[in-house]
């Protein structure tokens, strides 16, 4: 048995390991940053240290700091108890001194400085920084630790962006094989790789097709049989119609034979119809021969010929002299059959229906082009639906036409369109593609 893995337990092992990651390389990065600022600094104050270490030192002699700016030096300034000035690190610059010991703030040259002043018995020493100074640092500070932050923010969402993709990936085939699901599909959605807290659902819809497909199996074992016994006793009444026929009814009720004749005649073909629908929803695939599909939709418009001449209807044909296809040479008579017939009967008395097979990329097409009343607002995303007529009222039919060349369409692997002509006239274009044979 497949040990199934829990989603969130793998989307917090990869969220918590890679945010463990960035936040350890935006720690070094904040280190390194706050390190380098810190050494420029302190290399500064040492260098003004000892320049103000006693009288003598001159700055010519002290080697400059590594990006040491002029205005991060200190004004020193020394009096002696006398109140004469005996030194001042920088010439210039005229801070008074302040009358109490202790740190405040001074304005000089229209700078501000921050002072701290120290009285002794002898001298007043009085140190000064400019507040400009003392500001970038504040700033470089600031954005030595937030700059970090404003890093791990997008680092943090490609980071939960990777987990999620990598944590997710596994339901993609999921996804694929839902998507890529025929209607008739019976197999169970695979359980390998499926996240535990997903594994319930699965199984779930699991059981949703076994369920579905035993209620489709019982359908269609329904229709195959109520179809297979009605044919016997559609057979029996049309036997004894035609018998009635013969004995030379009356004139009055031979309009009724005729009409019953006829109903009878119509529930049979519905029969077959429903027998032909059956058989092609089963799943096992039609053979796979190779014949010449312009001869066979030659053979097909021939046999609606009198179906035409009865309605007055000019039914004619453009079709390529030789095209080859692969399939169920039977089945794809009747999908032919089918959408000539179809046309015929929804095509009013005067009217054309025109039948072409021409070559297309790849393979052929067969087009049937008629010049009825066309498909009412809505009807063309039903038309392929079983007992649905377009025009109900206009004609008679059973509804199952192109439901059934919809289905041999589809197990041939053909493509089928029903839609209105875009000419700008009244009727239907029905349109088959097939593949032609590999080279």
């Amino acid at each position: 048995m497949t040990r199934t893995r829990s989603l969130r337990r793998t989307a917090l092992v990869w969220i918590t390991a890679l945010l463990a990651a960035a936040g350890l390389i935006a720690t070094c990065a904040a280190y390194r940053y706050s390190e380098s600022e810190t050494s420029v600094f302190l290399d500064g104050q040492l260098r003004q240290i000892a320049l103000n270490a006693g009288p003598g030192m001159a700055a010519v002699n002290a080697p400059a700091a590594p990006d040491q700016d002029p205005e991060d030096s200190f004004a020193v300034t020394i009096w002696n108890a006398a109140g004469h000035l005996i030194h001042q690190s920088l010439s210039g610059t005229n801070i008074p001194l302040q009358p109490k010991s202790g740190f405040a703030n001074a304005d000089s040259g229209g700078e501000a400085w921050r002072v701290y002043t120290l009285r002794g018995q002898n001298q007043a020493v009085q140190v000064a920084q400019r507040m400009t100074v003392r500001d970038e640092i504040a700033s470089n500070a600031a954005l030595g630790a937030a700059l970090p932050v404003l890093l791990l923010i997008p680092l943090s969402w490609l980071v939960v962006g990777l987990a999620l993709h990598r944590t997710l990936r596994r339901l993609d085939g999921l996804a694929h094989d839902l998507a890529t699901r025929g209607a008739m599909a019976s197999a169970p959605l695979p359980l390998a790789d499926v996240p535990a807290e997903l594994t319930p659902l699965v199984e779930g819809m699991n059981g949703l097709i076994l369920r579905l497909n035993a209620a489709l199996a019982a359908q269609k074992r329904f229709l195959a049989d109520a179809a297979h016994t009605l044919r016997t006793p559609l057979a029996a009444m049309q036997i004894e119609i035609g018998n009635l026929s013969t004995d030379a009814p009356a004139t009055s009720q031979r309009p009724r034979l005729e009409a019953l004749a006829a109903g009878a005649q119509r529930a049979a073909a519905l029969v077959d119809q429903l027998l032909r629908l059956a058989r092609l929803d089963e799943p096992v695939p039609p053979p796979c021969v190779l014949f010449d599909a312009a001869a066979l939709l030659l053979d097909c418009v021939a046999d609606q010929t009198p179906l035409a001449g009865h309605k007055g209807i000019d039914l004619g044909a453009a079709i390529a002299p030789l095209a080859k296809i692969r399939g169920d040479e039977e089945e794809v008579h009747t999908l032919f059959a089918n959408l000539i017939e179809n046309a015929l009967t929804y095509t009013p008395a005067g009217g054309k229906v025109d039948v072409t097979l021409r070559p297309v990329a790849g393979g052929f097409a067969a087009e049937v082009l008629d010049t009825g009343p066309g498909l009412p607002e809505g009807a063309q995303a039903h038309v392929f639906e079983r007992f649905y007529r377009a025009a109900p009222q206009a004609a008679e039919g059973s509804g199952l036409g192109l439901a059934i060349a919809r289905r041999i369409a589809e197990r041939h692997g053909f493509g089928l369109e029903v839609c209105n002509r875009a000419d700008g006239l009244n009727g239907v274009l029905a349109r088959v593609t097939m593949l032609g044979p590999p080279a």
